[in-house]
């Protein structure tokens, strides 16, 4: 049964966090090497400090993608996120290019060969979870969160609001009834700004964008609406703090609503199934969830390295169901191949379609038309009702 009354905060990160900006710069080497070759192996992490990115970790692709153009890759990921600061230039910024080629221990337990079919990349659980409380299946904290910052973002790409920089962070506390969210009960939003505006106008400037992204009537009291706390967020950036690829891993996915497999996404290619089965999973729980079986749904799925099938499948509905669980978990295999190959040719993973999952969150966002967040389409419904039949 859902509890009574109770608070449930999210935050979100902007694409300027220190490291969101690594995990964007991951992203688009992801990319660089899929639109060269589809089958290509990525895993690179990136390190972000004042005006220095460092790319280091392992690849198997076409030898025709160099080092310059790997630095020349960061620099634009760097440049399309407007960092042209002091202490972070996308064109002052020294790069490092640490790149080297995959290990074969690992190429030989993940590759398909003979009767072998392709094995995941790595041993791990990952999780996938939906719920009611909007309109994407999306828990509502971790949701709104995301909205602030996309939407102030947008401000500051169109001009409209030239006074904000890149960096910026948002938490949504969120008071539930009945296990539903009914209002806010405080808002945070950081964000860096022009060395010439004071704490009083940028709020003005962020509140606006927090009315348009909350449900009508769902804005905290004056005295709960935090923006820019310590009063002063000029140095922001990697010139503030310093950044890595894979620590948001909570922002990436359910704002902490739901369990975390612990593995991070970006700067992976659609063999490692830290990214690859988080898709299948939440491509399921949402399909589960839109068919009317349940009004939250989890699943966990669990891999070996170099074993291509997954080890568990495991739902959890939360009392909500009208279906059995292990009835779910037995049928949901045979609706979708969870094989690492599997995944990956359902979802039409091997394209170059990451660097735009790298900030406001891989899941709740509408599929694009290049087959961009693939995972989020509710075509599995029919099936599911139909194997449950």
């Amino acid at each position: 049964m859902p509890r009574g009354s109770y608070l449930f905060t999210s935050e979100s990160v902007a694409e300027g966090h220190p490291d969101k900006v690594c995990d964007r710069i991951s992203d688009a080497i992801v990319d660089l090497f899929l639109g060269h070759d589809p089958q290509a192996r990525v895993a690179v992490e990136t390190l972000a400090t004042t005006n220095h990115i460092v790319l280091a970790g392992e690849v198997r692709g076409p030898s025709s993608i160099t080092p310059d153009m790997l630095e020349a890759t960061a620099r634009h990921a760097v440049k399309d996120i407007g960092y042209e600061q002091e202490g972070f230039h996308w064109q002052n910024a020294k790069v490092d290019v640490l790149v080297h080629a995959q290990s074969a221990d690992i190429a030989v337990g993940v590759d398909a060969a003979g009767n072998k079919d392709e094995g995941a990349g790595d041993q791990g659980i990952m999780f996938g979870y939906a719920c009611r409380e909007t309109e994407s299946l999306m828990p509502a904290p971790i949701h709104y969160a995301h909205a602030i910052l996309r939407s102030l973002a947008e401000a500051r790409h169109s001009g409209a609001a030239p006074g904000l920089g890149p960096d910026a962070k948002s938490q949504v506390t969120l008071l539930y009834e009945n296990g539903r969210p009914v209002r806010a009960t405080s808002i945070v939003v950081s964000t860096q700004h022009a060395e010439n505006l004071d704490q009083a106008e940028v709020r003005e400037i962020v509140r606006p964008h927090v009315l348009n992204c909350l449900p009508k009537g769902w804005m905290c009291g004056e005295d709960e609406f935090y923006v820019n706390p310590t009063g002063r967020f000029v140095i922001g950036g990697p010139d503030g703090d310093c950044g890595l690829t894979g620590r948001k891993i909570i922002v990436d996915t359910y704002g902490g609503a739901a369990p975390h497999g612990g593995g991070a996404f970006s700067g992976k290619d659609p063999t490692k199934v830290d990214r690859s089965a988080a898709y299948a999973a939440r491509y399921l729980a949402k399909n589960v969830v839109a068919a009317g079986l349940a009004d939250r749904c989890a699943i966990q799925l669990s891999y070996a390295i170099g074993v291509s099938k997954p080890l568990s499948v495991y739902v959890d509905t939360y009392g909500t169901g009208v279906e059995n669980e292990e009835k779910l978990a037995a049928i949901l295999p045979s609706i979708v191949d969870l094989s690492p190959r599997g995944i990956r040719e359902r979802l039409s993973l091997n394209r170059p379609i990451y660097a735009r999952t790298a900030a406001y969150g891989h899941f709740g966002r509408a599929p694009d038309a290049d087959g961009g967040f693939s995972w989020e389409r509710l075509d599995l419904v029919d099936s599911i009702k139909q194997a449950l039949s």
